[in-house]
């Protein structure tokens, strides 16, 4: 039996940061992926917002997607455009990337880390006890280890054998996405009709089309090219000829979220804790958002520098993010009936968001950057991410996030030098003391008064802040980063 100290079912984007961050801080963690190779079969998801593209960035290797993609600072998401410019980070834009691209450069950084991946196998079972799961695979090997993390979509073999509920709402609409060769020339954009919102846009590479069509009646199964040219034909009033589709696939608007995002030593992220329809294209994001809030508390954990029940902090963060995610693109669903009702709504909804504050309520919604964890009362930072502010120290210069690339966690002092204290955590904390340059400034809140020290999770988001003083800081230290050194 092959032992690690984490197995991850799933090697999507969620799986692979996932692996990432674990394999930063020296956890013998392995993905099993049903697929054979990285291929991605379709481009899938299209994109990355802007809290995503920090988490990358604090890792270091932002670039390698930003060099890939296109910035679109303005983004037409249902009912209205969405400037995302005004927005206080380094990358206030929304980056065009398909999945697929997504997929490969993630899998490149996780080789790097040489982290295993045993692929063409599936997790087909696992049995947990007070020490750790055996996880059965569909080749006939049982590994064994201290957690196992299911990142295996939203129709999980791990969230259902680890009997998690998983309740919400049933579909109402499905739409078809393909990647497809057609013989006559089709009308190109967007289509509004009683139906809903079908879309047919060229491919980048001129050699095809990439289709979104609303189903005139909810399907489902596998669609297949017959499902394609009966749909075209309902729309369009003829198939154009289509003769040939690399891949074609069916979502709805199936919304549900897991109950609880763990049992015991199993756990869940991404898609295999929350499914929702993918209006704004968020699914992606908040799954690697919650693999970086997962890793470093994971890894924690099983160093036995934190208990078990810092774990339980997962749930308590990302559990309402999921929840409003959801909420977010079930309205969005909503926004985009085109019944006479709907048409009202649409309209009023777009009359607020036409309005520079709520517009950008929904802006730093969408792009993620105005999360909050409730790590209780105090200065408007806590528990949100820190901004990526220039400092100065005695030696040079250093971005916020670049302190962050190991995933480690740092308390930047911007007292006198020399005032902060982290006597028993030196080993698991790095203390930097700075000046910083620029204005503190969150997303919606606005700027916000300097503070004295603050201490920063590897996640990005400020665990405990110093205001004159630095009362609470040894409590927040142990909270989070275990009990001191003797």
């Amino acid at each position: 039996m092959r032992e690690h100290a984490v197995v991850i079912a799933g090697g999507g984007p969620t799986g692979l940061m996932l692996a990432g961050e674990l394999a930063l801080a020296d956890i013998d963690v392995a993905i099993v992926e049903r697929r054979a190779s990285q291929k991605l079969v379709g481009s899938r998801a299209g994109g990355l917002h802007a809290r995503t593209i920090e988490v990358l960035d604090q890792r270091g290797i932002a670039e390698r997607f930003v060099a890939q993609g296109t910035r679109h600072p303005v983004v037409h998401v249902h009912p209205v455009p969405l400037d995302f410019s005004g927005l206080p980070t380094r990358h206030n834009y929304t980056l065009a990337l398909w999945q697929n691209h997504i997929e490969r450069i993630l899998a490149e950084w996780v080789g790097e880390l040489n982290v295993p991946v045993y692929r063409a196998r599936d997790v087909t079972g696992f049995t947990q006890d007070d020490r750790g799961v055996d996880v059965a695979l569909s080749d006939g090997t049982v590994l064994r280890a201290q957690y196992l993390v299911g990142c295996d979509g939203g129709r999980s073999l791990v969230r259902k054998a680890a009997g998690i509920d998983f309740p919400g709402f049933d579909p109402t609409t499905s739409w078809l996405i393909t990647e497809a060769q057609m013989s006559d020339e089709p009308a190109l954009g967007f289509r509004h009709d009683a139906v809903g919102i079908h879309g047919i846009g060229k491919m980048e590479d001129g050699r095809g089309v990439r289709l979104v069509l609303t189903e005139p009646q909810l399907g489902s199964g596998e669609p297949g090219l017959s499902d394609l040219r009966e749909t075209l034909t309902a729309i369009y009033g003829t198939d154009y000829g289509i003769n040939s589709a690399g891949w074609i696939s069916r979502f709805t608007d199936m919304t549900r979220q897991a109950a609880s995002y763990r049992d015991r030593r199993v756990l869940l992220a991404g898609d295999a804790a929350h499914v929702h329809p993918p209006m704004g294209g968020q699914g992606l994001n908040i799954g690697v958002q919650d693999a970086v809030n997962l890793g470093w508390k994971l890894a924690q954990v099983v160093k036995g520098i934190s208990p078990d029940g810092l774990l339980d902090s997962y749930h308590a963060e990302r559990h309402p993010v999921g929840a409003r995610v959801l909420r977010h693109t079930m309205a969005q669903v909503a926004l985009r009936r085109t019944d006479d009702r709907s048409k009202a709504l649409n309209e009023f909804v777009s009359e607020l968001v036409s309005m520079d504050e709520p517009r950008m309520r929904v802006v730093a919604t969408t792009s993620g950057l105005d999360v909050r964890y409730d790590l209780g009362d105090g200065h408007p930072l806590l528990g949100r991410r820190m901004p990526d502010l220039d400092l100065v120290l005695a030696d040079g210069e250093v971005r916020v996030f670049a302190l962050l690339q190991e995933a480690r966690p740092v308390l930047i002092n911007f007292a006198e030098r020399g005032s902060a204290d982290i006597a028993g955590w030196s080993d698991r904390i790095q203390l930097i003391d700075a000046r910083h340059r620029g204005v503190w400034e969150l997303p919606v809140v606005g700027a916000v008064a300097a503070p004295t020290a603050v201490l920063v999770r590897p996640d990005g988001h400020v665990a405990w802040v110093g205001e004159q003083t630095q009362a609470g800081l040894t409590e927040a230290l142990t909270q989070w980063f275990g009990a001191p050194r003797l």
